[in-house]
């Protein structure tokens, strides 16, 4: 039960991301009141991988971010196994 909780927090804040992402491609979303909700959610975790170039004006910075929660979200799952906590 547990598990799928931590699964499912993970899942939405995927989400969250991409949906912060597809923002960018519309003129003037990031100021709209679902924008700005996005932009408090995503862009203090998605500034950590500011470090990462653009390359050809595209940056892959989300990519990688959702790659390193992919991690954490199999790692949180792996301690809670080696922990027992279902």
């Amino acid at each position: 039960m547990l598990t799928l909780l931590v699964v499912d927090i993970f899942r939405v804040y995927e989400f969250l991301i991409v949906a912060y992402c597809l923002l960018s491609w519309f003129p003037g979303a990031y100021e709209s009141k679902i924008g700005q909700i996005l932009i408090k959610l995503c862009q203090p975790y998605l500034d950590l991988f500011d470090f990462i170039p653009p390359i050809a004006g595209i940056s892959f910075s989300p990519i990688v971010a959702l790659i390193v929660l992919e991690f954490a979200e199999k790692g949180a799952l792996f301690l809670m196994g080696i922990f027992g906590i279902y």
